[in-house]
This record gives C-alpha cells, sequence and structure tokens, in this order.
C-alpha cells in the first residue's frame, strides 16, 4: 500500500488504490466488516499510526459508538471509556467538514488525553455523510510529520465509499428484513390456509386437533404443542404434537388457580417460564425453566381452549413477540376449525340420538300393532276356553296355538329386522337374500334381488366395513318396508353393486308413489338420510303420485382389509 506523500495531489497510484479500495468496500455487506476495513486502509493510505470512526447518534449531538484500530486490547483498557465527541473530536460533529492539525494538543478545543493514552500529535478529521446528513467522522492521527492535501483528499474519497459501502449495507439488512417478515408471513398464510381446508374438508374433530397441533408447532418451531379443551371447570388435553410427555399427554387443569386457566379466562396471550404445578394439577416431575407461549383459542366470544407450546429449539432467550404474534394469528383460525368441528360432532350425536328415538317409537307401533294385539286376543280366547266344554274348550286350543305359532313368527321378524343374524355373520349379500325371502314368502312384498359385490362372501376382512354394511341394509330394508306400506306395491327391484370404490344402491317400486315435497317423516325417509350422510354417502328420491318411488344411494365402498391397513 501508498504510504503518505508530500506531494499536495493525488497521484495516479493512488488512485487506482482508492478505486480498487472502494470496489471491495461497496461489495461488503456487513458494517463490521467495512468499519475495520476502512480504518486499516486510511492509515495504509495516509501513514497515520492510529484510526478511529466514530458514530453519531440519532440526535446528530455526540459519538455513539468509537470504533479504533492501531490501539491494542491492554492500552484500551487503561484507557478507559471512549469518547463520546466533546473537545476537538467535537467540530466534526458541529462542523461535517474536514479538519487538519498539525499538533491537536495546542488547539483550544483540546481537552487533552486520560492517563495511559498514547501520544497524538498530527490529527485528520473528514466527515462521513450518508444521503445528505452527517453520520460519523473518521479521525486520523500521529503520522510522521503533517497529514498533506493528498492525505486529506484520500481520507475524503475513502469516507465517500464508507458512506456508499454503509448505505449498501443498511439497505441490504433491510430488504434481508423485509424478506424474512416476508418468509414468516408466508409460513404463516400457509399454516392458516391448512386450517382453511380442515374446516372445509375435514369434521372430524380428532383430526383437526392433530393437524393445529402439528401446524402450530412447526410454526413457531416448539419442542412440542398441546391443545387444551375446556371441560367444564378444567382444561384437558386434547391433542399434543413434537415430544411426547407422559405427565402432559392426558393432564386435566384445573381453570380456577392455573395459569392455563388465566389464559383462558383473560382471553389473552402470556409467556411463562413453566414450574408444572402452575400448568398440571399432580406434576410427575419439575419442570423448572422450560418456556411456554400459551396462546387462547377463542370463537365468537367463547373461549374453547388453550395452545401451550414449550420450549423453543434452538433459542436460549425463549420464544420472541413474532412467534407470539404468528401463533396468536394461527390460533384465530384454528378455533374456528375446533368450534366447526365440535359443532359437527354435537349435530352428529343430536341427529344420531334423534334417529335411535325414531327407530324405537317404530318398533314399539310394531309390537303394539302386531305382537300385543296378538296376545291379547290370545288371551281373551283362553278365558273363552275355560268357561267352555270340552269340545268348544278344545277348538279354542287349537286357534290358541295358531296363534302363539304366528305370535312367534312375528316376534321372530321383528328380531331378525332389529339386529339380522346373517349380517354379523355372513355379510351384507347374504343378509339381503335373507331380507328379500322372508319378504316375498310372507306375502309382504316381492322382491326381486341383483347383488353383484366383489366380496360378496369370503373371509371376513374382505367384506365392507360394518357401518356401510349397515347402512346399506337399512337403507333396503327401509326402501321395501315403504313401498308395502305406503306405497301399496307388490313387487320391488333391489340393486346393489360394488364398482372401484363406489357402492350403488336402488329400491325401485310401481306403487301409488307420492309428493316428495310434502310431509314425508312417515316414510322413515329423515332417518334414510341421517344414515347415508353419517356413512359419507348422497341419497336421491324419486317419485310422483301414481308413478312408483325409486330411492338411488351412493356410498363409500370401504372393505375391512383396508381399514385394517390404514391402522397399521
Amino acid at each position: 500500500m501508498a504510504q503518505g506523500h508530500d506531494s499536495g495531489a493525488l497521484d495516479e497510484p493512488r488512485l487506482r488504490e482508492l478505486i480498487d479500495i472502494g470496489r471491495s468496500l461497496v461489495a461488503e455487506l456487513d458494517p463490521e466488516v467495512v468499519f475495520r476495513r476502512m480504518l486499516e486502509v486510511a492509515c495504509e493510505l495516509t501513514g497515520a499510526r492510529y484510526a478511529a470512526l466514530g458514530v453519531l447518534d440519532d440526535d446528530r449531538h455526540e459519538l455513539e459508538r468509537f470504533i479504533t484500530h492501531g490501539i491494542d486490547e491492554p492500552t484500551a483498557r487503561t484507557i478507559g471509556n471512549l469518547p463520546r465527541g466533546h473537545g476537538v473530536l467535537g467540530l466534526l460533529i458541529e462542523r461535517p467538514r474536514p479538519l487538519r492539525l498539525g499538533d491537536v494538543g495546542t488547539h483550544p478545543r483540546s481537552y487533552g488525553f486520560p492517563p495511559g493514552h498514547p501520544s497524538m500529535s498530527s490529527f485528520l478529521g473528514v466527515p462521513v455523510v450518508i444521503r445528505g446528513h452527517a453520520w460519523g467522522n473518521l479521525y486520523l492521527t500521529e503520522k510522521e510529520g503533517e497529514f498533506d492535501d493528498a492525505d486529506e483528499q484520500s481520507a475524503v474519497i475513502l469516507a465517500e465509499w464508507t458512506a456508499i459501502a454503509i448505505d449498501n449495507a443498511r439497505l441490504y439488512r433491510s430488504v434481508e428484513s423485509r424478506g424474512n417478515e416476508m418468509a414468516r408471513a408466508v409460513h404463516r398464510l400457509e399454516a392458516t390456509t391448512e386450517i382453511a381446508r380442515a374446516v372445509g374438508g375435514e369434521t372430524d374433530l380428532d383430526r383437526i386437533l392433530e393437524i393445529v397441533v402439528k401446524r402450530g408447532r412447526a410454526l413457531v418451531e416448539a419442542r412440542s404443542l398441546l391443545i387444551l379443551l375446556r371441560d367444564r371447570d378444567d382444561l384437558a388435553t386434547a391433542s399434543i404434537a413434537g415430544e411426547r410427555e407422559d405427565h402432559l399427554a392426558e393432564a386435566r387443569i384445573p381453570i380456577a388457580g392455573s395459569i392455563p386457566g388465566q389464559v383462558l379466562e383473560a382471553r389473552q396471550p402470556r409467556r411463562v417460564i413453566d414450574l408444572d404445578p402452575s400448568l398440571m394439577a399432580r406434576p410427575s416431575r419439575p419442570e423448572a425453566g422450560v418456556i411456554s407461549l400459551l396462546v387462547p383459542l377463542v370463537f365468537r366470544g367463547q373461549a374453547l381452549g388453550v395452545l401451550v407450546a414449550r420450549d423453543p429449539l434452538a433459542r436460549d432467550l425463549g420464544f420472541s413477540d413474532d412467534d407470539e404474534q404468528d401463533l396468536v394469528s394461527f390460533a384465530a383460525s384454528a378455533a374456528i376449525a375446533v368450534a366447526t368441528a365440535q359443532s359437527v360432532a354435537e349435530e352428529r350425536t343430536r341427529e344420531s340420538i334423534a334417529a335411535t328415538e325414531r327407530e324405537r317409537g317404530r318398533w314399539a307401533r310394531e309390537l303394539h300393532d302386531e305382537s300385543l294385539q296378538s296376545l291379547a286376543g290370545l288371551r281373551v280366547m283362553l278365558s273363552a276356553a275355560r268357561r267352555g266344554n270340552s269340545e268348544e274348550a278344545e277348538r279354542l286350543l287349537a286357534q290358541g296355538i295358531e296363534q302363539v305359532d304366528s305370535t312367534i313368527a312375528e316376534m321372530r321378524r321383528l328380531i331378525s329386522d332389529l339386529r339380522p343374524t346373517a349380517l354379523d355373520e355372513l355379510g351384507l349379500g347374504p343378509a339381503l337374500e335373507a331380507l328379500g325371502e322372508r319378504l316375498t314368502v310372507g306375502g309382504t312384498i316381492e322382491v326381486d334381488l341383483d347383488v353383484n359385490l366383489d366380496f360378496h362372501a369370503g373371509r371376513a376382512e374382505h367384506r365392507l366395513v360394518r357401518e356401510i354394511e349397515d347402512a346399506a341394509y337399512r337403507l333396503v330394508q327401509e326402501g321395501l318396508n315403504n313401498a308395502a306400506r305406503h306405497g301399496e306395491a307388490d313387487r320391488a327391484k333391489v340393486e346393489v353393486v360394488e364398482s372401484g370404490e363406489k357402492l350403488r344402491l336402488r329400491v325401485s317400486d310401481r306403487g301409488r308413489g307420492f309428493d316428495p315435497s310434502a310431509r314425508t317423516d312417515g316414510f322413515g325417509l329423515v332417518g334414510m338420510r341421517e344414515r347415508v350422510t353419517l356413512a359419507g354417502g348422497t341419497l336421491e328420491l324419486e317419485s310422483a303420485p301414481g308413478k312408483g318411488t325409486t330411492i338411488l344411494a351412493i356410498l363409500p365402498a370401504t372393505h375391512r382389509e383396508n381399514e385394517a391397513q390404514k391402522a397399521a
């Protein structure tokens, strides 16, 4: 590197060197590297022994930082506090333009040097100006002889290169920060979108809880995340992702007096250092020092539960403000998903209870109208036999036996209707064949049955899952009963075809039909639709007065072996 020159003008080698240095400085994006490199070069170009960079505070009244070059660590410790910009250094703060002194100690503004400070005589200072505003000052001291015009011009050019490099680095960091914020926003959007998809396409509460804890844990990079749902006066662990802690997996935490309970009631997030007694009703081991972020799940003003993220990975300072903001935003979408799933589960329970009650009412009417009436008639007949002569008694007893046989047959029919043995033991195909034969032989209605199942018979694991078999059987059974009783049809056709992943059922008759827009509770159509919906299928009904009725249902053809494979 070139040293100080006696000439007052910059020579070509030094100009070339300044150009090369400028290129290297503006290519550097780390401000600290720019500072160190600039001070080293300033000493080499001007021949100064010591160099320093003073960075102004926001008000530009004094120095916020003072970075030195040429002073070793022991000397710096001896000097003590760094300058704040008083005395001669303050001149450049007040008037940001180059300042050259032959002996800094003789200047009227000189405060002198503290004990242990190296001897300094010659002085050169130039401002560092960024976008028209003073940002700091470059100070050079202790050159053999005095600084000349070439040194001053070199320092000014170097300060300008430094200003450009620092501005570039700040802009880069600003862009990088915005890029990081954009990445975090995208991450939040992805997590929120995942929950939105769950709301639209998934209503199973357990599955939604699984999505919530997994996506929430990934969002804030926690060692584990659990969701506590309100259960009367407690908060109970509903799902957990990450490291599974046995004492938290099935925890029940009283709302009163616990930190999660406070978060739930206040509906405000909170960051805490866990002591398990504050998180658990009965801790199994102490966990002091584990940092947790707790965020409430609130939907339409109702607090549903709390998300608890535990132990941020690779971050000693714990969860940040950004983590809290991310999880709060995520919890808003998660609360919608959880509330929707809970609502669907409650509605399904209500529908199931209502369907059960309607089914019970139907069997009660069956027993009352058929079996009970038959038994009452038998009792009257036997009472008359006791009062009559032997011949009359014998005739009445014979009629009674016939009545008993008829009642037994009716009871068997009812039992079969309640739960056919063939459906449990042999599967859907044989059960439908038995149903059709019983109704045809009994004179209820003649049934034409066409069943085409992939696993009509064979091993039990090849059959359709129980829910689908039950729904399909009950649908056909109800359709045939409606055709006989309400449609007054003497013949019906049943088609059950399995194709790919679908099971297609069609029950049609040529009875008197009805207007589907009219009240149809008596036809059991509400129960049919509930069964099909709960099984994940669809139901269509076609009917008109005098034109018969057709019921068409599409159900998923899920086999037991496939379910077993999924579970495995």
